[in-house]
């Protein structure tokens, strides 16, 4: 992670540190800075000082669950440290604990003056982006309270409160003002010879509408400890190849991973469910098209996932046209916000459905689930939502009318609507972009097997052989269209997309590799396109450029135009073994897993994409999501497709 933040996630809440273990409430860079729950800065300001001056770390927060720093008084050689200080932080659902031990390292009494500056600002994280806009917020006030063992911090706007608790014990001598609306907490400790004093320090947060009755830990360790039995129940009972130990560590990892992005959702009766979230820190919340691939990938190892995912995204399926929140009756949500701006509709996400691809993805899930459980029950129970999802596709999705599922840019919300939605990442090899309504050839292979997976569900489970005929005939057809239309004869390869005048958009690109997990190609096109995803211009040696290099449009540092998304490959990987290419689908997974290995058997959101030749370590891509979802069940996938080979 840049700008040296650290990341500590579970479920809904994140918090990010610096190597200190504090919290600066800068605005700006990769990553916000500060402790957040649903959407919003619930501390931005947490800082630790020793009389009157920050100390220094002489060990620096790591990468992990729980933060631990060692840190000291600034000085020199020739004046040891009077005193050490042992900081240790771990977030729970909506709370923020610290244990602080400082030790005396003088033979004589010693008394120590310790400050913890807090303050809570209740920034939406959409204001933390460096997109330079900004947001009214008329009316909105700011209240501090001093409590008998903290302080507490308030925010109001209209019918919007939400608040921010810091409480510590041993209570605090005293409660500051600092001129700045933060507010300083402070301490004076007697410390014996080489005495040792504790604080605890907990904060809870309160979002709006969350009215439970949260208990907060009183140490880190009892947090991490929540955190690390929910690990272990994720990690339990998969079999992880034993003559690829790199492969298993990295799925131990990414279930790890899976178990702290677990985030709230309700379904279609109210029921209360925890789904994966996209990641942390920019998204962590519900993403329609993230979590369906996640609960796809980890299907075979953990079916709970797609049994959550499924009914919370039915629950949020669209029911009427809006043209604020591109929602159409049908069509799955793509992303869920809890915000402030979100509430106050200053940003369209509370319910954003600017998604061409999430609605097949679901009755793929669907399929797929029913599957690999058969669990039928879930299937009968989501007929009607599934039948809906049909019907967008050939509806208001463009099957009928334009015989492809097509998305229009979204001028309040994303230009491009399938999985590469940056903007300008549909573009030909030149770098022009699309241009009209755009028919993005990935969503079309998942459209396809949507259709024939909810074929085999309307025969063997809702006993509806005329509309299964009828989804299997409008899947065929797809697949003869696409073929012809689609294909780049020259290149003997398919166009990444169709533009509003039916032209191939002819960037070569790796969403061809979905094609083949979807099954769309035929086996002749589906080898070609296979081996040609291999060749140098695509493949890095950490994995399948998402634009090939050589093209005009070609960047390894942008997000979407050559950069190597694990994700992407996971898809690439479970097609080339799909359509019998395994050595291909070995080389691809190997390169992924060594990527992983590099970084602690952790896969990142999106790497760049220089090759490997030239760059013997996976170099970073600046502003990724260092906890995804999806690249958290990436290695998984990679053990579907090539098992322990």
């Amino acid at each position: 992670m840049t700008d040296r933040h650290h990341l500590l996630v579970h479920g809904g809440t994140f918090a990010a540190v610096g190597d200190g273990g504090d919290i600066s409430g800068v605005r700006g860079g990769s990553s916000p800075d500060g402790l957040f729950v649903r959407d919003a800065r619930h501390l931005s300001r947490w800082q630790l000082t020793v009389d009157g001056a920050v100390p220094e770390a002489l060990t620096p927060v790591a990468d992990g669950d729980m933060a631990r720093c060692v840190l000291v008084p600034r000085g020199g050689r020739q004046e040891p440290p009077a005193h050490t200080l042992f900081r240790e932080q771990a977030v729970g659902d909506g709370s923020f604990v610290e244990s602080l031990k400082v030790t005396s390292n003088r033979p004589v009494p010693t008394t120590v003056r310790l400050a913890v500056t807090a303050d809570a600002d209740f920034t939406d994280q959409f204001e933390l982006r460096s997109d330079y806009r900004t947001y009214a917020k008329t009316g909105a006030t700011r209240s501090r309270q001093v409590l008998d063992d903290g302080v507490e911090f308030a925010y109001q706007r209209g019918e919007w409160r939400s608040c921010t608790t810091v409480t510590a014990e041993p209570a605090p001598d005293g409660v500051e003002e600092t001129g700045t609306g933060a507010r300083r907490m402070v301490w004076t400790l007697d410390l014996e010879p080489h005495g040792t004093a504790e604080l605890a320090l907990r904060v809870m947060a309160r979002p709006h509408g969350d009215k439970r009755a949260l208990r907060v830990p009183r140490s880190p360790s009892a947090l991490n400890e929540q955190l690390l039995a929910l690990e272990g129940e994720y990690v339990q009972g998969v079999s992880f190849p034993t003559g690829w130990p790199e492969l298993a560590a990295a799925c131990a990892r990414g279930l790890s991973d899976l178990a702290s992005l677990q985030v709230p959702a309700t379904g279609l009766d109210g029921e209360e469910l925890r789904v994966p979230a996209a990641g942390a820190p920019w998204f962590l919340t519900l993403l329609g098209r993230d979590a369906l691939l996640t609960s796809l990938f980890a299907l075979p190892y953990r079916p709970q996932l797609a049994a959550a995912t499924l009914p919370a995204l039915a629950a949020t399926q669209a029911t009427a046209v809006g043209p604020e929140s591109v929602s159409q009756p049908g069509k799955i949500v793509h992303e869920v916000r809890h915000g402030e701006l979100a509430h106050f509709g200053q940003v369209p996400y509370g319910r954003y459905y600017g998604s061409v691809d999430a609605t097949p993805l679901f009755l793929v899930l669907l399929g797929a689930y029913v599957e690999q459980t058969g669990d039928t029950a879930l299937a009968r129970r989501l007929e009607p939502n599934a039948r809906a999802a049909i019907g967008w596709m050939l509806d208001h999705g463009g099957l009928t009318s334009r015989g492809y599922l097509v998305y229009r840019a979204d001028q309040g919300g994303l230009a491009n609507q399938n999985w590469k939605d940056s903007p300008g990442a549909i573009c030909g090899a030149d770098g022009t972009r699309a241009s009209g309504p755009v028919m993005a050839a990935g969503a079309q292979g998942y459209a396809y097997d949507a259709l024939r997976r909810t074929a085999w569900v309307a025969r063997t489970v809702w006993e509806d052989e005329t509309y299964a005929a009828l989804l299997e005939q409008a899947a065929s057809d797809l697949r003869d269209r696409f073929q012809q239309d689609f294909w780049m004869r020259d290149h003997s390869f398919p166009a990444l997309a169709l533009d509003g005048e039916g032209r191939q958009v002819d960037a070569l690109a790796s969403d061809a590799g979905h094609l083949l997990w979807s099954g769309l190609l035929d086996k002749e096109y589906g080898e070609l396109v296979g081996r040609r995803l291999l060749e140098p211009d695509f493949f890095s040696g950490w994995g399948v450029r998402t634009l090939a290099s050589g093209q005009a449009a070609y960047h390894p540092l942008s997000y979407h135009r050559g950069s190597v998304w694990p994700h992407d490959n996971a898809l690439i990987t479970l097609g080339l073994s799909r359509y019998g290419l395994h050595d291909e689908a070995r080389t691809v997974a190997h390169a992924l897993v060594d990527a992983a290995t590099a970084a602690g058997h952790r896969l990142p959101e999106v790497l760049a994409g220089y090759g490997r030749d030239t760059h013997p370590e996976p170099v970073p891509y600046p502003h990724a999501c260092v906890r995804e979802s999806r690249s958290a069940a990436a290695p998984l996938a990679l053990l579907t497709a090539v098992g322990g080979a």
